[in-house]
């Protein structure tokens, strides 16, 4: 079966003991367990290292118990932003999800707020140049198609010096190269899924229906479990 010869990881376990620290009950594969400390020790001395990484996880934490299950996401974001102080917001958007993004920006105006959006086709370069063929594209090859450019968002929201930027409708690859160009420290607020209306947790709350076209590709998660020793 697809992925039965994998090691256990996390996805594995139905205890998650980690969030208590209950060893007892730690799994054989748990990899807080298995987890070499030198590995442990590193990760907690970069939150110490010079930067943002310790403030940022402690306002996160804060925010948590402050927020749960009371605060909308886009809540929460402009919670977080007026918590750390960001003072310029860029915003990396899908040009389709523009009106999303104006109502966002204009509730970040409300707020006091600067922002600066930066749409994915900012450029207006065709697909060819990036070696996409006539017909890969979206208008079956009639004519010029600009290509989605993430790269570009980053430099131009560096350019402007934003503090923080929010991803809006990246789709999956090009929010990749954002986060991986981008200067200031990122989050996603929205993410691109046109069938389940920008919902993509919908598609595992519906995994095992009848109709789901992921019946016949996973094995049963209980099934998965009563294997692992």
């Amino acid at each position: 079966m697809p992925g039965e010869n994998l090691e256990p990881t996390c996805a594995h376990c139905g205890i998650w003991s980690c969030r208590t620290r209950n060893e007892a009950k730690y799994p054989a594969f748990c990899l807080t367990k298995n987890t070499d400390p030198d590995l442990l020790r590193e990760a907690l001395d970069a939150y110490a290292a010079p930067g943002d990484s310790l403030r940022v996880a402690r306002e996160a934490a804060i925010l948590e118990a402050d927020a749960y299950g009371r605060l909308t996401r886009v809540e929460e974001t402009i919670e977080f932003i007026r918590r750390m102080g960001y003072r310029s917001i860029g915003i990396a958007s899908c040009v389709g999800m523009m009106p999303e993004t104006s109502i966002f920006s204009s509730i970040l105006s409300g707020e006091g707020m600067e922002s600066y959006t930066v749409g994915c086709k900012i450029g207006a370069v065709d697909k060819s140049v990036i070696g996409i063929p006539e017909g890969k594209k979206l208008n079956g090859g009639c004519g010029h198609e600009s290509m989605c450019n993430p790269i570009m968002q980053a430099k131009k929201l560096a350019e402007r010096k934003t503090d923080f930027n929010i991803v809006i409708g990246l789709c999956v690859g090009h929010d990749t190269l954002f986060l991986q160009h981008s200067k200031a420290p990122v989050t996603v607020m929205i993410v691109k899924d046109r069938a389940l209306g920008h919902n993509p947790v919908a598609a595992l709350y519906t995994a095992r229906g009848m109709y789901s076209r992921f019946r016949k590709k996973k094995p049963d998660a209980a099934d998965s479990l009563s294997r692992i020793k």
